[in-house]
């Protein structure tokens, strides 16, 4: 027998929701979805009416059920914003490539202007190079804080006020899982922020108005209102640390269904005690973007991959100087030799 949406709404339903329980038709659950957004928005103050918000877009789901859902709103609700794309190519070939052409048509749907930049462009290098050099351990680590740093230098470009991506729910929550693992203080209480960044600090913020979104809900919001999105994975993906998390949480969410919210809301109560060091973010005198290092992460990487070094951003700091120790001597012996020879 058919089962009434719980909304009241006369019509059935055609689903029950992973986050709540409730069952819903198909208009309520868009409604409910979209009005969880807005709400989240709102009460966390993530807009002013007039700002100029570049949107980072990967053509993935969660990217393109951003700006469908950012698109809306804007106009619904009539936030005032200036709703721009930015995407970021790897230069991962069989991947990003093909990813890039559903951002066009993201750009196309919603009449936003679209601006990518590459590895290429900003470091000389592109992750296909990367892997060669590094093989399949680590090249995470890189493509993620290049990544990163990519999309602060091409908000800048556009001259933004914020950058909204798309983590969702599961995102952070495996986030949290990960830092926990790893015993990493630092990023423990800042992943589970909403905002990031601030004008006063010279740093462009960050938005993340999916914090509470299921990946289930956006994966059915996406399928019925056929949004075009690219579903592949990386190809380099499956040996990523992160897939363990994502594991163990799929996992508990079968047994726990509010294990994914349970995770954030205790990610966002934690304290660090006062005794422990904190990492002060600055501004990197290198590149002049934020870090909480001096070099930053991906000035370090870069100068290993310049300098035929690829693990020197790897591991500790310690165990890079010494390697860059011992290619300077080799290099100081190499040209005693050389000049001996004469």
């Amino acid at each position: 027998m058919p089962v009434s949406c719980g909304s009241s709404c006369g019509r059935n339903a055609f689903m029950r929701r992973p986050k709540t329980g409730d069952t819903l038709c198909k208009e309520c659950f868009f409604l409910a979805f979209e009005t969880e957004i807005h709400n989240t928005i709102q009460q966390e103050q993530l807009f002013r009416p007039g700002e100029k918000v570049a949107i980072a877009a990967s053509g993935g789901k969660d990217s393109t059920v951003l700006a469908h859902v950012m698109n809306l709103l804007n106009k619904r609700y009539n936030y005032g914003l200036d709703l721009v794309l930015l995407s970021i190519d790897e230069g991962i070939t069989g991947y990003r490539d093909d990813s890039l052409k559903t951002v066009a048509q993201n750009r196309d749907d919603y009449g936003m202007p679209l601006r990518v930049l590459s590895y290429q462009e900003l470091y000389g290098w592109t992750m296909d190079r990367i892997m060669a050099e590094i093989g399949r351990s680590n090249n995470c680590t890189f493509c993620g804080v290049f990544r990163r740093q990519a999309l602060d230098r091409g908000a800048r470009l556009m001259e933004v006020d914020c950058v909204a991506t798309g983590h969702n729910a599961d995102d952070i929550a495996e986030t949290v899982i990960m830092n926990i693992l790893r015993g990493d203080t630092a990023r423990l209480r800042r992943c589970c922020d909403i905002k990031t960044g601030s004008k006063e600090a010279d740093t462009i913020p960050r938005v993340k108005p999916l914090k509470y979104s299921y990946e289930k809900e956006i994966v059915m919001y996406a399928h019925f209102k056929k949004l075009v999105y690219f579903s592949t994975e990386c190809v380099f993906a499956p040996n990523a640390y992160r897939g363990h998390a994502r594991a163990f949480l799929k996992d508990l969410e079968k047994v726990r269904p509010s294990a994914i919210m349970d995770i954030i809301h205790a990610g966002e109560q934690l304290q660090i005690k006062g005794t422990v060091k904190k990492p002060i973010r600055g501004v990197c005198g290198r590149c002049g973007f934020v870090s909480s290092q001096q070099p930053c992460k991906a000035c370090v990487l870069l100068e290993g991959l310049n300098r035929g070094l690829p693990k020197l951003g790897i591991g500790k700091k310690s165990k890079g100087e010494r390697m860059v120790a011992l290619q300077e001597q080799q290099l100081r012996e190499k040209a005693h030799l050389v000049k001996n020879d004469f």
